[in-house]
């Protein structure tokens, strides 16, 4: 005994969650989201760590000879 009321919470939950219509707000959605321009702009570029990083790939390129 005593699984009778977890069960009604259970149920209670799962027709809530059926039911319910969440309000979602679309322009925070927007704004997290943002432009994708934004994100790509903090980011460095691939050219600034080619130059570094080339005599690595090199050596990489001869080990799989």
């Amino acid at each position: 005994m005593g699984r009778g009321r977890a069960k009604a919470k259970q149920t209670k939950v799962a027709r809530e969650l059926k039911y319910s219509s969440p309000t979602m707000d679309l322009d925070a959605l927007q704004r997290e989201i943002g432009s994708g321009t934004a994100a790509s702009d903090d980011e460095p570029e691939y050219d600034d760590y080619s130059d570094a990083y080339s005599s690595y790939a090199d050596d990489e390129d001869a080990r799989r000879r």
